[in-house]
């Protein structure tokens, strides 16, 4: 006697057996397309992100401006910490309590995606583990020029799909039943995006 699966999964094919094939899906996807850079800046920002462009000899002084005075968390293998700026470092690993009572954190993305104003966190280089960039209340993420892409596919190309992915559309937002839009309730409620051109 067939088990109760094995018999529900007869009755779906004796119901199809009439049913012509399905079409083939076209998988034509833009995967060729030139980076546009200023179209990542305009929809991150439409997603009340704060952008700010710089080149990159001016990244580490606008870093020590933007974080001056505050207790910001960054991996350990950041490369743009200013000197003598007033930030306190705080050094992975940390527990949960001291990053939910951070300032900031400060990381850098895997890849950016231009039409849906998109960063992404791989827990790579300069990007730390996942916790980092969702307890604190303010994310500040560096995006080189060279990692914008403009399509969703260019960018699952460049990316590892067995590592931890997050992809960041703007600060945290949710909307409740009223559609009373609430900003971070799922991760920080304030993103601040450089973006560095020519890098």
């Amino acid at each position: 006697m067939a088990d109760a699966r094995s018999e529900v999964l007869a009755r779906i094919r004796r119901a199809l057996r009439d049913r012509p094939t399905p079409p083939e899906i076209p998988r034509d996807y833009v995967r060729e397309a030139p980076p546009d850079v200023a179209l990542f800046a305009e929809r991150v920002a439409d997603y009340r992100a704060v952008v700010h462009e710089v080149t990159e000899p001016g990244l580490v002084p606008l870093l020590g401006r933007l974080l001056a005075g505050r207790r910001i968390v960054v991996p350990d293998d950041v490369p743009w910490l200013p000197a003598d700026s007033g930030v306190t470092w705080l050094r992975e690993p940390l527990p949960v309590a001291d990053l939910d009572g951070a300032d900031g954190v400060l990381t850098g993305c895997a890849t950016a995606i231009a039409e849906t104003g998109t960063i992404v966190l791989d827990a790579g280089v300069a990007q730390g583990r996942r916790a980092l960039t969702l307890l604190p209340d303010h994310h500040v993420c560096v995006v080189l020029e060279s990692q914008v892409v403009t399509t969703v596919p260019q960018a699952l190309e460049r990316l590892d799909p067995h590592r931890p992915l997050t992809f960041v559309s703007g600060p945290s937002a949710t909307s409740d039943i009223e559609l009373d839009r609430v900003e971070g309730v799922h991760g920080p409620r304030t993103l601040e995006v450089v973006l560095v051109r020519g890098a």
